[in-house]
């Protein structure tokens, strides 16, 4: 039976279905509210995304499993991902490196942050990605009760027969020491029970049990007891202050959000809530293998999050409202108030994470960096191809005079400085801008056609709508067929602005982005290279008209006394001795006679 046939033959009820290749292996697993008709959306048409193709064409074989409702299909779905463990699946990555805090699993139980988790040791809080929070929790812990530290097996016959010596905590009372019978198993054991209500985020239950205990023992005369309770009540209230996001959400809830890079990796963060206050937050990140849907992923981490770290919160808080109802579970996407903030905060952790990883892995691999703007560009373009090649033209000029243009290239994103080009202007129009780019690419290109050079991907010119359309004009009559782009800087003379296209059209980019940083870089150094040249032709052109139409002042002369006196003008002042010093008594006395008058000349 073919797969079209096993696919249209399936039930129109929630299920699971999985995948297998020719070896029977199974390489992906998918929930749906509908198996027929998802099932046979992989198969109905061609599809457009490339993962989705090769994982089709590796398809050989599939198996469905039944479920009463999406929930259950949901369930499913993420024990079988864990058992097949699907090369197309989603994989979330463990956080075993993000710290916990422990509550040991034995007879006078222990206290302790930790990065590994060991089933059966324990009742773990956490993780927390934010190890300040962690610190501040512990410190509370340590500041409101007496738990012991050391990892002594404590049996009540050791104790009994005192095989233990009180250490260090005890006599800085950090520690009753119940290794030599100095607290009772009952009074140690409701220590660890508010030490629970804390971590779990229930400060508020715990200050009222405290307040009826404080009450009791000071109605019972035990006063010094009470002033015990007051004390923690106060440092309770305290932290829960300082620890609170947001005021008025006394239920518990669990807040989700996304984001997804350019590879594929899917990034999710989750908080859970306790009273305002944030008691669990970190970031998970996984690879969409198969081009799933947000909603899909959003779900799949959902389930396996909570599954995870043993969340029972009924309401959910998340970016948009899903189309699949969860037993028991209320969606909310928030427009404004308290929730909407943790929303944020939330997704503000989501982008944070995902520069950090960046940032990590720029580090290490400079180059991916280059190439992920040059995607970012081919994108922003819409270019067929990635800009491996770019070159950028700019004019200069004094009004008119001394007309030049330089080309400056960039190759994988980097300049390369041996295949920058100078142009001097050649047609007389230093003044017309347009005609002198005209000029310069002509020049350029067509010698370029004629030595089979390899043409740039790009080019992009310093300028407006009438440099860009210059160029189009001369690729047009070589026929060239090469991206055209446009940078215009604003009245402050900075880079604001990228055109694209003909008609030509404004390309919107946020100014602290790194593509932004990088043109406005690539636009600076062109000018640089123009603006440098131009000075040099300028100055060559002074000093020629000034120093080289004396008698007996050649060009390396005249270079002379420039390298020595910096300028023209400094040259004119200077005296025939200081002169003669650099090029001898009869040139210097030509060089003073030049700039001196009758009576100058007649006290030499």
């Amino acid at each position: 039976m073919s797969l079209k046939e096993i696919a249209l033959n399936l039930p129109e009820t929630p299920g699971c279905y999985q995948y297998l290749d020719s070896t029977g292996r199974v390489i992906y697993v998918g929930k749906a509210k509908n198996l027929k008709r998802r099932v046979c959306s992989y198969f109905n048409k061609e599809q457009e995304s490339a993962k989705t193709r090769i994982l089709v064409s590796k398809i050989r074989d599939i198996k469905y499993v039944v479920v009463n409702t999406e929930w259950d299909a949901l369930l499913l779905e993420n024990n079988l991902i864990k058992k097949y463990k699907p090369k197309y699946n989603i994989l979330l990555k463990d956080d075993k490196t993000y710290p916990s805090i422990c509550i040991s699993k034995e007879r006078f139980p222990r206290v302790y942050k930790t990065r590994k988790i060991i089933r059966n040791s324990g009742e773990y809080y956490g993780p927390f990605s934010h190890t300040a929070t962690l610190n501040r929790l512990m410190d509370l812990i340590h500041n409101l009760y007496r738990v012991r530290s050391c990892r002594l097996s404590l049996t009540a016959e050791g104790v009994t027969e005192k095989k233990f010596r009180p250490c260090l905590e005890y006599h800085i009372h950090n520690c009753n020491a119940p290794c030599i019978g100095g607290e009772s198993e009952e009074h140690y054991s409701q220590q660890i029970d508010e030490i629970r209500q804390i971590l779990k985020g229930r400060t508020t239950q715990l200050e009222q049990n405290l307040k009826s205990k404080m009450k009791k023992l000071a109605n019972d005369l035990q006063f010094e007891e009470a002033q015990l309770c007051k004390e923690k009540i106060e440092t309770i209230a305290d932290f829960r202050e300082k620890s609170q996001v947001v005021a008025g959400i006394t239920n518990t809830i669990d807040v989700f959000s996304g984001e997804q890079d350019e590879e594929g990796t899917v990034f999710i963060n989750y908080m859970h809530v306790t009273e305002g206050c944030i008691n669990q937050a970190f970031t998970l990140e996984f690879k969409n293998k198969a081009d799933d849907t947000i909603e899909d992923l959003f779900l799949t981490a959902i389930t396996e999050i909570r599954n995870r770290y043993g969340s029972n919160a009924s309401e959910i808080v998340v970016p948009f409202m899903p189309e699949t109802e969860l037993e028991g579970i209320t969606w909310t996407v928030p427009q404004k108030g308290e929730k909407k903030k943790l929303l944020a905060l939330s997704e503000l952790n989501v982008k944070q994470y995902k520069l950090e990883k960046l940032r990590k892995s720029d580090k290490f691999n400079p180059e991916q960096k280059q190439t992920r703007r040059l995607k970012e560009l081919q994108k922003t373009l819409n270019l067929n191809k990635l800009p491996m090649r770019i070159e950028l033209f700019d004019n200069s000029h004094t009004q008119g005079t001394d007309a030049v243009a330089a080309c400056v290239v960039y190759e994988k994103g980097k300049p390369c400085r041996k295949s920058y080009r100078l142009y001097s202007i050649k047609s007389g129009v230093g003044g017309d801008d347009y005609a002198s780019m005209k000029e310069v690419l002509s020049r350029r290109y067509g010698r370029m056609i004629e030595e089979g050079a390899p043409l740039p991907d790009l080019i992009i010119v310093d300028g407006g709508k009438g440099q860009m359309s210059a160029a189009k004009e001369v690729f047009d009559n070589l026929n060239l067929k090469i991206e055209i782009a446009g940078l215009v800087k604003n009245e402050r003379h900075k880079t604001s602005r990228l055109l694209k296209g003909f008609p030509q059209m404004e390309v919107g980019i946020k100014p602290d982005s790194d593509l932004f940083k990088q043109l406005e870089q690539m636009q600076e150094e062109v000018h640089r290279v123009a603006i440098s040249f131009h000075r040099k032709k300028r100055s060559k052109r002074q000093t020629e008209t000034e120093l080289t139409s004396i008698k007996g002042i050649g060009e390396k002369t005249a270079a002379e006394l420039l390298n020595k006196f910096k300028s023209v003008k400094r040259v004119s002042e200077t005296s025939v001795e200081e002169l003669s010093t650099v090029i001898g008594e009869s040139k210097a006395k030509n060089v003073y006679i030049h700039f001196h008058d009758e009576k100058g000349k007649k006290g030499i």
